[in-house]
């Protein structure tokens, strides 16, 4: 064990590499499709092919070529089969990034529990008063939300 990492470090790399083993090979394939949906390169490749698409069939290369003749019928079933199937490679990406999200809120919990009982210890242990500490904590975040609030009605 890398003796540099602190617990907290070392919790979210176990996190990321419990995750890694955890995904299936349905995982990765959904994964990569819905990775590639997601470019630029997807929409420039849909583009050229709905361009030869309508060119060949609206006799544009000549009429031995039309095979879906204007209003584009199998065009349409194709592109409305693959956007079913695009919508349920992103809900299945999306609900193992929820579970993973999930992982990291319980691991963020752990993490501030950890915090506060460790800070409660010290404070006890260098004599502070808990109730002065939580009140200067609250009165910064107060200030905090002030700052907050007002950075955000100034953009609007």
């Amino acid at each position: 064990m890398d003796p540099a990492l602190n617990p907290a470090e070392l919790r979210l790399r176990q996190e990321r590499i419990v995750f890694a083993r955890m995904r299936s090979t349905q995982d990765r394939v959904a994964d990569a499709i819905t990775a590639f949906a997601g470019t630029m390169l997807f929409v420039y490749l849909h583009a050229l092919w709905f361009a030869v698409w309508i060119a060949l069939n609206e006799g544009l290369l000549g009429h031995a070529g039309i095979f879906d003749p204007y209003p584009y019928g199998l065009l349409t079933m194709i592109v409305s089969l693959e956007a079913i199937f695009l919508s349920t490679f992103v809900m299945v990406s999306q609900n193992r990034q929820a579970t993973r999200e999930n992982v990291r809120a319980d691991l963020d919990f752990e993490t501030n529990l950890r915090s506060e009982v460790w800070s409660a210890h010290i404070g006890a242990a260098l004599g502070l008063d808990p109730r002065e500490i939580e009140q200067r904590v609250q009165e910064l975040l107060t200030e905090n939300r002030a700052k907050m609030n007002s950075g955000t009605k100034q953009g609007s």
